[in-house]
């Protein structure tokens, strides 16, 4: 299901949604996750305040396991839970920019074409996890199949901001 017909589902259309992904290219610098996005406030599926503005999302969001819900209001599984799916597809470094061409590792799934070879940089929506409390940023994928989404300790989920 695309991110608009999610969107449409549940009564959120009519704005622009935008996934939270930065991508690489070959040679330069790719697009930025933080550019994608608008500039907030930015709300969960429940109404509760995530971020006021992209500072506050790069550096103290109220992003939690229990504020990182899904488009219907459902808490996504995180730690404690079985399984536990918190990796969250992101691409990005925790400022939220894309990684410069000097820095080789594919962090994007060869900018999420591949659904195999590679490696996406994940986040930890529950904040726990490998001494890492990055929401966007925690570390990378096994690989970019569903299988290795899945090994890593995620379901291939990533964030939507509604940009209006």
């Amino acid at each position: 299901m695309s991110i608009l017909k999610t969107a449409a589902s549940v009564g959120s259309s009519g704005r622009t949604w935008r996934a939270y992904l930065s991508t690489q290219v070959e040679g330069k610098r790719g697009i930025s996750a933080r550019d994608r996005i608008g500039l907030g406030p930015w709300y969960n599926a429940n109404g509760e305040l995530i971020a006021s503005d992209l500072d506050m999302l790069h550096i103290n969001p109220n992003l939690v396991k229990r504020t990182a819900v899904d488009e219907n209001g459902s808490q996504v599984k995180g730690r404690g839970d079985k399984p536990n799916e918190h990796d969250i597809l992101t691409g990005s470094k925790n400022d939220g920019t894309a990684y410069f061409p000097w820095e080789k590792s594919d962090h994007t799934c060869s900018s999420w074409t591949s659904s195999g070879e590679g490696s996406g940089q994940v986040g930890h929506h529950d904040r726990h996890g490998g001494g890492n409390t990055s929401w966007n940023s925690a570390h990378a994928s096994r690989g970019c199949s569903q299988q290795d989404l899945v090994g890593t300790g995620g379901a291939g989920l990533l964030y939507c901001f509604a940009a209006d």
